[in-house]
């Protein structure tokens, strides 16, 4: 797996005219076809992406900017509308489906002079936690083959770990870039709900929606979400953005009474960013479903977190187990509605063998909507018909109210929270891909967040089971994603 320099460093020497943006695009474009195995993959922007890197060289040339990400490679989930390939979400629904505009996200990285390079594979409407559910392909687990990436951002994550790019990005309904970036071993940033722009985003379930980055360290993905971050006049949820932004600066090591690493003592380490900083273990994520070797990597890193200054507290959230039910009620609502739009009259697939309109739209969403979707739009439609209405979406709703009433109660107790990601490591492909049930419930440690509008990262703590990557999970409270990405930043640095 090839590494790359962190991208400040890469844009520094673009801009510098040490490295050539033309030069980095060919070092990802071959990295992409060497690693074609994996099917993290499902589309690639050779021309456009060749052709913007001249266009940045010739600037560096010239003596002119090019912005903060100039000439740095990168990947985007194919929910997001990119000009060149098709963008379809992984579904056949959506082949054949050309965007006439870009995402504001993709725009406002490329006005950095970011080059995105490919599309990445997902779960089909971002609707999985496994990439399995993609109408085209699997993609593959970097560390094993024989296990799912994560979903539904599998292949942006894969993308990260097998060093196509710097960065890639994904999206985070109800945990789809945490849960592959602990199934794959890297960085997953989900922002406080409304921090980053969702148009020109394909829409799964809107109130829960986020994008966010997928990157090797944290402050990589830092400095992405200060340039795609900020008020958007095309997405009304959006949010300002922190004046002071959100890339990172490192921060000095404060160390003391520490032995010399010449005796083979590793040095005692502490950073202004975790020591004394409250941190609450939330009881309910250490609990039962919890495994063994998962709980075993979450606390040797809460031991070492604790020896960098972190006061751990253990909290708990009394809705937390509620999360999970009250998530897959409201997102296949929203998931219903928003799939109405896919007919076959407007755009992507439809049925050249339907005889009228009724019949077009019957044959159209039968060959085009796979497996899950299909799923989610049926449960989605029952908890929103009359008579089920209150006795599940209503409810359900006011289960979420109560359970971001209680994360507002524990932010005033603690600055953070604190547990796994994932309740286990990536599993066998086909493990759970005849278990709906159990499929959903790899997501029981991530979809809190969403519901509750809250910023959350997961970062490598270690590995589990056969050696697979482990994930942690930080939370804080909305609008606090500063602060957030600074603790785990130090976290980071301490867990290494």
């Amino acid at each position: 797996m090839a590494a790359w320099e962190p991208i400040a460093d890469i844009a520094a020497k673009v801009q510098a005219g040490e490295l050539s943006a033309a030069d980095l695009v060919e070092k990802s474009l071959k990295m992409i076809a060497d690693n074609e195995e994996y099917k993290a993959i499902i589309s690639i922007i050779d021309d456009r992406s060749r052709e913007r890197a001249k266009v940045i060289d010739a600037k560096v040339a010239a003596g002119e900017r090019v912005g903060r990400l100039a000439g740095v490679p990168f990947i985007a989930k194919d929910n997001f509308l990119v000009f060149g390939p098709d963008t379809t979400a992984a579904s056949n629904i959506l082949k054949g489906f050309s965007a006439p505009y870009q995402s504001t996200a993709i725009n406002r990285l490329e006005a950095e002079g970011a080059i995105c390079v490919a599309k990445a594979n997902l779960d089909a409407f971002a609707h999985g936690s496994s990439t399995e559910n993609s109408d085209f392909f699997t993609t593959l687990n970097p560390h094993d083959k024989t296990r799912v990436p994560g979903g539904s951002s599998g292949g942006s994550a894969a993308s990260v770990v097998l060093g196509l790019v710097p960065f890639a990005l994904g999206s985070d309904t109800g945990g789809s870039i945490r849960l592959p970036a602990s199934f794959s071993g890297c960085v997953g940033y989900k922002p406080t709900y409304g921090l980053v722009s969702r148009s020109g985003v394909v829409a799964m379930a809107s109130s829960t929606d986020c994008i966010g980055p997928l990157t090797t360290n944290v402050a990589d993905a830092a400095l992405v979400l200060d340039v795609m971050s900020g008020k958007d006049d095309l997405d009304s949820t959006t949010i300002v953005k922190e004046p002071v932004g959100y890339a990172l600066l490192r921060h000095p090591e404060l160390v003391s009474g520490s032995p010399s690493n010449e005796q083979g003592v590793p040095k005692q380490v502490r950073h202004d960013e975790l020591s004394g900083k409250k941190v609450g273990i939330v009881k309910e994520y250490m609990g039962e479903g919890l495994n063994d070797d998962v709980r075993e990597a979450i606390e040797t890193a809460i031991e070492k977190l604790k020896s960098a200054g972190v006061d751990l507290v253990e909290i708990s959230l009394p809705s937390l187990p509620l999360a999970l039910a009250v998530y897959y009620v409201l997102c296949p609502a929203e998931v219903s509605s928003n799939l109405s739009r896919y007919d076959g009259q407007r755009y992507g697939y439809s049925n050249p063998q339907a005889k009228d309109l009724r019949e077009s739209y019957t044959k159209t969403r039968e060959n085009g909507f796979g497996k899950e979707a299909k799923r989610r739009i049926m449960i989605g439609t029952y908890v929103l018909s009359s008579g089920y209405y209150d006795a599940y979406y209503k409810k359900a709703q006011t289960v979420r109210t109560k359970l971001i009433n209680e994360m507002q109660a524990a932010f005033k107790q603690v600055d953070f929270l604190l547990g796994p990601t994932a309740p286990s490591v990536a599993f066998k492909i086909g493990a759970n891909v005849d278990d709906p049930l159990n499929m959903y419930l790899t997501d029981i440690m991530t979809v809190a967040a969403n519901l509750t509008g809250v910023p959350s990262i997961s970062i490598p703590a270690g590995t589990g089971e056969n050696n697979l990557p482990v994930g942690l999970q930080l939370m804080a409270d909305q609008r606090q994603d500063r602060a957030l990405l600074g603790v785990a930043h130090a976290a980071e640095e301490v867990l290494a």
